[in-house]
């Protein structure tokens, strides 16, 4: 049993796993940074420094935080957009690495054979 839980683990496809979420724990912070550094501020600043935890309604004596859950929301829309921009970065560089590499064309069968045609006769002449 224990030959085979060491074979399952040790498989690509569960370390691959455990990297991304460690990695997609890390980057939780640089998003969330991003979205309470940045764009919150910005953000509270444009709609004139309404905030939004403070907002409240009491309802049978009992607060409903109705703000936090607003709050809530615009933080997942601005991540959601965080999350969209740096992918589109991320694509767009991956689109440029491509085109490089695509810039370069392969010899197709008939250059690589009059290639070594060429040569061939090249050293027969010399």
């Amino acid at each position: 049993m224990w030959n085979e839980f060491k074979k399952f683990a040790m498989r690509g496809n569960v370390i691959d796993l455990a990297i991304a979420v460690v990695l997609g724990a890390a980057f939780t912070a640089i998003v969330n940074s991003l979205v309470n550094d940045i764009f919150m501020p910005l953000l509270g600043i444009i709609i004139g420094g309404i905030d939004f935890f403070s907002l409240k309604a009491s309802v049978l004596g009992v607060d409903v935080l109705y703000g936090n859950f607003i709050q809530q929301i615009v933080s997942f829309f601005l991540i959601a957009i965080a999350l969209f921009l740096i992918v589109k970065v991320i694509n767009r560089l991956q689109r440029e690495k491509e085109v490089e590499e695509a810039a370069i064309p392969t010899p197709t069968k008939e250059e690589q054979l009059l290639t070594e045609i060429r040569d061939l006769l090249k050293d027969r002449s010399l």
